[in-house]
């Protein structure tokens, strides 16, 4: 009989934990309906080339070493479809809102300072909630070139970049205000998927990342 109760006791605890990965395992997405969006001036980009930019890497990485950008993974409904939401460069480039980390700032941090000035009006980021969850996955640079890797491959002793994604849950509304020389898009899981010559092997595996959640849409 005492072996029983006991049995029962870790069968109610081990639900108790279920229940609490399961709360965890879930994203609430609402419709793109709402949210508003605006715009602000332009943020300057660097006109440059390919050597251009590798020539910058190699001067930064041998002043400050490895560099590390955190990226938002931010969903909206639309069509009862889960949306990814992609900033847009030059009518060419799809890129996932953040950036790079300034020199001793936490990942968090250094996320909400470039969702702010990327995405809201307030570029300090004062009284801006975002709520930033777990890193869903990291991409390394081995070199100085384009290519990228899900791992860091056991050979590379001195990478070059770390690249680490981050889920970002949106409450029920909030103001997008972006700037001018950017686009805010929202495009669908399904055409994202492994669709690496759009859009790239990072931002192209961000549903596999997904996919140990559930969506719940939330029907306004």
């Amino acid at each position: 009989m005492g072996d029983e109760v006991r049995s029962n006791g870790n069968v109610s605890q081990s639900s108790d934990n279920s229940d609490d990965q399961s709360h965890a395992t879930v994203i609430d997405i609402y419709s793109l309906s709402n949210y508003y969006f605006g715009s602000k001036e332009v943020i300057p980009f660097k006109d440059e080339t390919l050597a251009d930019r590798v020539q910058r890497m190699k001067s930064n990485y041998a002043a400050r070493g490895l560099r590390t950008c955190v990226q938002a993974v931010i969903l909206v409904e639309l069509f009862k479809h889960p949306h990814l939401l992609l900033l847009q460069v030059r009518n060419s480039i799809f890129k996932l809102p953040g950036g790079r980390l300034r020199l001793g700032e936490s990942d968090i941090d250094g996320l909400r300072r470039k969702l702010s000035r990327k995405l809201s009006a307030n570029e300090s980021g004062d009284g801006i909630g975002w709520e930033v969850g777990e890193c869903l996955g990291m991409w390394w640079k081995p070199d100085f070139e384009t290519l990228v890797y899900p791992y860091l491959p056991p050979n590379v002793k001195c990478p070059k970049e770390c690249t680490k994604l981050f889920l970002v849950r949106l409450p029920d509304s909030r103001k997008f205000i972006v700037p001018k020389n950017l686009k805010l898009l929202a495009v669908p899981l399904c055409q994202i998927h492994e669709n690496h010559k759009t859009y790239g092997p990072i931002i192209s595996g961000v549903p596999q990342l997904l996919s140990k959640f559930s969506f719940n849409i939330i029907e306004s």
